[in-house]
């Protein structure tokens, strides 16, 4: 089976090797997929899941994908990491070609945007420095119709100034017990926010929040309280309480999976 791309599928010379670790740069529209993390109890659509057959479609070999962050159900990603693994030796051109293929033929909303051959040293979570999330929120009366599953709509007027002092204490290292979700499974619930961003363009806002490591419904939760200053249920000085009473139910909403995007990684 010849393809436009210049290779054929059928009659491509692969090298055997001990090991190939790939690591590939992908994004994906999770709205129809149930997170990241493969599902082996039942048949529920997944990214890890559907890179997995799309892998196994080009180099009839099973694997294991390991991420930058796993996210949950309806997230996206602008630009998630993985590596995996192969005792085949392909080159990156037809990593990225060749899985665009079969993910396009599976109807998979998944596009590999780069694919690199790296040393076993590279680990997409482990070698992570930085990771970053972006947070939409459209604010119109107005209802969404093309970003409806893209951004969280907040019809009411949100103060901005309020929400961007809050975010302040929120910056550095603190225990987010109050921001973790009550399944979390994280050993500690201290980590360090580098900066929260906030950008304004319209009816849309942006806030992107950058961190080495985020608890698990911590960018949301943090999101949700944010959004319980800009309307005026918590006032900015509150945040420092939140942090100090280490209680959940102490915080605001865990704003909606779709408004989150998993922006980027930075490594070495």
């Amino acid at each position: 089976m010849q393809n436009k791309l210049g290779f054929s599928f059928d009659s491509l010379k692969i090298d055997s090797v001990l090991t190939q670790r790939y690591r590939l740069d992908i994004e994906y529209d999770g709205t129809n997929y149930f997170g990241f993390q493969k599902q082996n109890h039942n048949n529920l659509k997944t990214i890890e899941g559907s890179l997995l057959i799309a892998i196994r479609q080009l180099s009839l070999q099973d694997t294991e994908i390991t991420p930058s962050g796993r996210t949950d159900a309806g997230v996206h990603a602008i630009n998630q990491t993985i590596h995996f693994n192969l005792t085949k030796s392909f080159s990156s051109y037809q990593i990225c070609a060749g899985l665009n293929h079969f993910l396009r033929l599976n109807n998979e909303a998944i596009v590999v945007l780069n694919c690199q051959l790296v040393d076993e040293n590279f680990h997409a979570r482990f070698s992570a420095l930085t990771r970053y999330y972006r947070y939409e929120i459209i604010n119109r009366s107005s209802a969404l119709a093309l970003d409806k599953f893209r951004a969280w709509h907040i019809p009411n007027q949100l103060d901005i100034e309020a929400m961007i002092t809050a975010s302040k204490y929120l910056i550095g290292q603190h225990d987010f017990t109050s921001f973790r979700d009550s399944e979390c499974q994280s050993k500690t619930s201290i980590r360090t926010i580098n900066d929260i961003i906030f950008s304004a363009n319209n009816q849309k806002i942006i806030i992107e929040i950058s961190a080495k490591s985020f608890l698990h419904h911590m960018v949301r939760n943090i999101v949700g309280t944010l959004y319980y200053v800009g309307i005026g249920k918590f006032n900015a000085e509150q945040i420092n309480e939140i942090l100090y009473a280490r209680n959940r139910v102490k915080s605001g909403p865990n704003a909606p999976a779709y408004g989150l995007y998993f922006l980027k990684t930075d490594y070495n």
